[in-house]
């Protein structure tokens, strides 16, 4: 797959963010706050080169792996994997829907691409972590990468798995951090305050760095210098924003886990249209 230039990657950013919309407001229910904010993120891992992997087979085990571990920012994923030619409009369109390939939270066992299932937080970085270990002994080049979201970071069950990975010196293994602040019940500073999580994680061994994860270019140069972590793990802490894209929703926890209506939607939409005109024009710069 020809790795696309920044301006096209905030381009498929905000083609994923409009099928989240239109997918959440045809299920009438799902996590549009959480999903926005990892949009950029996404689009540079898929399509940015952050990942190498076969576009042409989802089943593909030897290349790069992928876990989604805020597995409720399943839209995002879906939206990443519909853009592949993965998933059809009929499948992103009957989201949450019985019997569909895209649960609530994606499902290893229907939705083709996926590594693992996810649901239940706190468990993804765990898998990642056995993946990667598994990696190394096969003395395989390839790399893990897993999205946590902070409010999951109260998991206890995530520092198991941070001990583990530097332990064994897992530097196959990068985790992003999608740091919105924002989670159910409040922000997380006020929730259960995850303090200083870059010293935090530097002191559990980890390699860190912190970046705007709504800015492609910086998560594609944060993707490659994790690349250098010789010895270590490694973690991305990207500052991002709930509901990213949608100035109604951005940064406000209400819209944690509530679907639009159909003219909050439209409202959404219109605002997603008028970025890509702007962007559109950023390529023809380019």
């Amino acid at each position: 797959m020809r790795v696309r230039t920044t301006a096209e990657v905030r381009l498929v950013a905000n083609d994923l963010r409009r099928d989240i919309i239109r997918m959440l407001e045809a299920s009438s229910s799902g996590h549009p706050g959480g999903s926005l904010s990892a949009a950029d993120i996404m689009a540079e891992l898929w399509f940015g080169g952050g990942m190498d992997f076969d576009p042409s087979n989802p089943g593909d085990r030897t290349h790069d792996r992928f876990l989604l571990s805020k597995g409720h920012a399943a839209p995002a994923l879906y939206a990443a994997f519909y853009e592949l030619g993965w998933l059809g409009e009929e499948d992103v369109m009957s989201l949450r829907q019985l019997g569909s390939r895209c649960q609530g939270h994606p499902d290893n066992k229907v939705c083709p691409g996926v590594e693992a299932c996810a649901g239940s937080l706190g468990q993804g970085l765990s898998i990642a972590s056995g993946l990667a270990l598994g990696l190394k002994a096969d003395d395989s080049p390839r790399r893990v990468y897993v999205l946590c979201g902070d409010g999951e970071m109260q998991e206890g069950s995530n520092w198991e798995a941070l001990m583990f990975a530097a332990h064994h010196g897992l530097d196959n293994l990068t985790m992003l951090l999608d740091f919105n602040d924002l989670q159910i019940d409040g922000h997380v500073t006020d929730v259960c305050s995850l303090g200083d999580i870059e010293a935090k994680l530097g002191a559990f061994g980890w390699s860190v760095q912190t970046i705007d994860g709504h800015d492609v270019g910086a998560v594609h140069l944060a993707l490659e210098r994790a690349k250098d972590a010789a010895g270590r793990p490694h973690a991305i802490v990207c500052k991002t924003v709930k509901g990213k894209g949608v100035s109604f929703m951005e940064g406000q926890a209400g819209w944690h886990g509530k679907a639009p209506s159909h003219v909050e939607a439209a409202a959404a939409l219109s605002e997603l249209e008028a970025e890509r005109a702007r962007l559109d024009q950023e390529v023809c710069d380019d």
